[in-house]
């Protein structure tokens, strides 16, 4: 996700060290590893919806993000209406990535050309898109998204970004966070030690410098801010791609274990991509296996045994709103 992000180098901002966590200064334990466990995609498709509901409703994942121009989107929109304390945020979706299933802009074509190919739909790829989109046609396409998960009656605990996008270039980033904080709304950003999204992204030249000092911005803001990114769940493949669902659940599983053990202390936000695929599935993409078994380990009892056993704390961004708006 955060491949792209070069191009925060070129933002000129003071630079803040912090002193201490943002999950401490949040009033958690010193020295706790917090998580939020968050699903990306929902709304993409049916089975994406299945898998999310399955992971957080049968297992431990404890938040979500929602495509809001896809199809899927109001089948999801009547699990949240018997589900109103749910963590459930916008994916802000600039892309539309795969080759026979696609999704337009919610702002419409004539508000944001820059935003459409050829065959109307969203471009399917990061670089296509900053390429051809202005910074205002992206700001415009965040706000109608905002707008539709408002008009379905659901007001979203936090915004992330769907494929990096909107981390692409430093105005699409700046557009991004001045959304979040004038609507009062947490953003996904990596503000505090960044250990890990800095080694997963070694080739990004991003630099801890930046990213502190607009975490400051965020947290001064009166937001919520992240210490840290666990964005690597996707790539984990198992070589035998006929594998049964008991050896793919013990294969994911053991990786989210040993990655989580890997964290510094602090908030991490877990991202993973848990789908249900039917034989549907694989008419729209080829990552079924990936995400079946990001599912399967957040349904998987030695999973959950394994986050007590190393007391692991969970968080939503629905309780990091609250325990930041109490900070005076």
């Amino acid at each position: 996700m955060m491949r792209v992000l070069f191009f925060l180098c070129l933002i000129s901002i003071s630079t803040t060290n912090a002193q201490s966590t943002y999950a401490e200064k949040l009033g958690f334990p010193a020295g706790s590893k917090v998580l939020i466990l968050h699903v990306d995609d929902v709304g993409m498709s049916y089975n994406s919806n299945l898998g999310a509901i399955n992971a957080i409703d049968n297992g431990v994942a404890n938040s979500l993000s929602m495509m809001m121009p896809c199809p899927w989107i109001p089948e999801f929109a009547k699990y949240l209406k018997t589900h109103p304390e749910a963590d459930a945020g916008l994916h802000l979706t600039l892309t539309s990535e795969w080759d026979n299933y696609r999704w337009g802009p919610l702002a419409g074509k004539p508000a944001v050309p820059g935003l459409v190919d050829e065959q109307g739909a969203l471009w399917p790829s990061v670089s296509a898109t900053a390429t051809h989109a202005s910074p205002d046609e992206i700001e415009k396409e965040i706000r109608a998204q905002l707008d539709r998960s408002r008009t379905l009656g659901w007001e979203p605990t936090h915004l992330d970004s769907h494929m990096g996008t909107l981390f692409a270039t430093k105005e699409y980033l700046q557009r991004y966070l001045k959304v979040g904080m004038e609507e009062h709304i947490p953003v996904m950003f990596p503000g505090g030690h960044n250990t890990m999204i800095m080694q997963s992204e070694s080739s990004s030249g991003l630099t801890l410098e930046i990213t502190n000092a607009l975490g400051k911005q965020l947290w001064d803001a009166g937001l919520p801010v992240l210490d840290d990114l666990h964005n690597i769940s996707y790539g984990w493949k198992p070589d035998d791609l006929d594998v049964m669902d008991i050896d793919l659940q013990a294969f994911k599983t053991k990786l989210y274990e040993e990655s989580i053990l890997s964290l510094k202390p602090g908030l991490t936000m877990v991202i993973m991509h848990c789908t249900w695929p039917t034989e549907v599935f694989e008419h729209i993409s080829g990552s079924g296996l990936t995400r079946k078994g990001d599912m399967l380990a957040m349904i998987d009892p030695n999973f959950k045994d394994f986050l007590q056993e190393h007391h692991i704390v969970l968080t939503t961004w629905r309780e990091l709103k609250k325990r930041r708006d109490a900070i005076k």
